[in-house]
């Protein structure tokens, strides 16, 4: 049994207001503000990105219960949405709410077989007090400027297994950023982990965030066994008064750069089974046993270099303990497929304590060891900008310049007028339904597509499918106009096929993105 951990709560946390226990939803303008800020990074950025809810709407919750009525609200499990969370969300206001896009449970935000979604706190902050954040069977999901506290698996109440925030069953690109998840003790006193990753949960970030006051970090990997995880990266987080799993790694590959590590008390990053970790310019401080195998004969393995090891003591090594200090060295390579800046070891205490955490004003390091705000910015070569749409995707619009096609038109519009930058001009089906296409001389990479319905139509797009156009494979299927996101695919003609609507639907610019 673990000895207990000294309980650090940030005061500040008690004075937030708590939310009355119906909550709201409330539609909101799509901005650029309601978003997300800033892009994902590391691993989360591979397996075709993590967007998240981005171009989709944008709603505000106070409860959990609300949390849960604007997923089940969308027309799809895979809708777009944001949600903006203000508040304190407690076992108190969140009930389960069923519907046709969602899966979810009372005393926990459940976010079950969906994708497409993010998690933002707003305003005065959103707290989950003693209810934990539960990802399962899902995939593009964010979570930004949120703290988690106090989740238990035993003593009351119980919310995600004592996680704050936890992932299973084939779990896929989870970008969390700015959070604050903290515990106030040990297994002893009723808590697990505070960030968990196992079966089968791949291609996740977790960036400038705050992990305190627990018994167990966080761990990817349920067993020796459970090795199906892995592609994570952990970056300018702080790890502080935390007993072991800095991470617990089973398996897998994990990328880990200038976390400041504080007050370890047992063991911290725990490399076995196989793992491998490539430990960049951390800062270790009054710590034990940083790095290494411990608990096990199972061996894990790591590549450092950069890192400031400040009155970090170590054990002896055993059959089931092999610490990679005193003077640690390399025993693998690992190969990062991503672009990251990395800030000097010596900085990361300073810049880590400006960045990390909820309502830090989501600031995060410039590479020069200073902070800075990430605000969003139009894409040059975009020569379409729609300053009163400005969820459309970034980068280069692929369609310009390309060519179009589709079913029959109706009088006055023209297949061109989808890919002319024009928001005056459209195409239009000759009846309710139709499909309009974008082809191109060579095979070109598409991963997302923007639908943007002519003005005095808004709205008339229902029911539609994005479909491969060489080999007709349907990419996705949902209902609405807007952004879309579709497995990254090489080929030369792509097509949007509208299949029910309302009203006539018009179609002004049919735009198409790589990522």
């Amino acid at each position: 049994m673990r000895r207990p951990v000294a309980l650090r709560l940030n005061a500040a946390l008690a004075t937030l207001a708590v939310a009355a226990a119906t909550g709201v939803v409330l539609s909101m303008p799509e901005a650029a503000s309601a978003a997300a800020t800033g892009s994902a990074t590391g691993y989360a950025t591979q397996n075709g990105g993590t967007t998240g809810g981005a171009g989709g709407t944008t709603v505000r919750a106070t409860t959990g219960t609300a949390i849960h009525t604007a997923l089940c609200n969308r027309a799809s499990s895979s809708t777009p949405i944001t949600i903006q969370v203000e508040g304190t969300i407690n076992h108190g206001n969140t009930a389960k709410v069923s519907g046709n896009s969602c899966n979810t449970a009372a005393g926990v935000i459940e976010l079950k077989q969906i994708s497409n979604v993010t998690l933002v706190g707003v305003g005065s902050g959103a707290v989950f007090d003693q209810l934990g954040i539960h990802i399962r069977e899902s995939s593009n999901i964010i979570i930004q400027n949120v703290t988690v506290k106090n989740v238990k698996k035993s003593g009351s109440p119980t919310s995600n297994g004592g996680d704050a925030i936890g992932m299973e069953s084939d779990v896929r690109n989870v970008w969390v950023d700015h959070t604050t998840l903290e515990a106030s003790g040990g297994e002893s006193e009723g808590y697990d982990g505070l960030f968990d990753m196992k079966d089968n949960t791949q291609y996740v970030t977790l960036s400038y965030s705050t992990l305190r006051n627990s018994g167990r970090g966080g761990l990817v990997g349920s067993s020796e066994t459970e090795l199906s995880n892995g592609y994570i990266t952990y970056h300018h987080n702080l790890y502080e008064n935390i007993d072991s799993r800095a991470p617990l790694l089973r398996g897998g590959i994990a990328h880990i750069y200038n976390n400041y590590y504080v007050k370890l008390n047992e063991s911290g990053i725990n490399s076995r089974a196989g793992a491998r970790a490539k430990v960049d310019n951390n800062y270790f401080k009054n710590s034990k046993d940083v790095l290494g195998t411990f608990y096990t004969d199972a061996a894990g393995y790591w590549q450092v270099g950069g890192n400031t090891f400040d009155n970090v003591t170590w054990s002896a090594k055993g059959s089931e303990n092999n610490p990679a200090g005193p003077d640690p060295k390399s025993n693998t390579t690992v190969s990062i497929p991503y672009s990251y800046s990395l800030d000097n070891a010596s900085c990361v205490p300073a810049i880590v304590a400006a960045t990390a955490g909820a309502n830090k004003g989501l600031k995060v390091s410039d590479g020069s060891c200073s902070p800075t705000t990430p605000t969003p910015t139009p894409d040059p070569t975009d020569p379409t900008p729609d300053p009163t749409d400005p969820t459309q995707p970034g980068g280069t619009n692929l369609s310009i310049g390309a060519g179009s096609d589709g079913s029959s038109k109706a009088s006055g519009s023209s297949y061109g007028n989808v890919r002319d930058g024009d928001m005056s001009t459209f195409w239009s089906p000759a009846g309710s339904t139709g499909s309009i296409s974008i082809k191109w001389g060579t095979a070109t990479s598409v991963s997302k597509v923007n639908i943007r319905e002519a003005s005095g139509s808004t709205g008339a797009i229902g029911a539609w499918k994005v479909v491969n156009g060489d080999t007709g494979a349907v990419l996705t299927s949902g209902t609405g106009a807007g952004a879309i996101t579709v497995p990254r695919t090489s080929l030369k003609k792509i097509t949007f096929e509208i299949t029910g609507s309302s009203g006539t639907p018009k179609v002004a610019e049919f735009e198409t993105y790589a990522g």
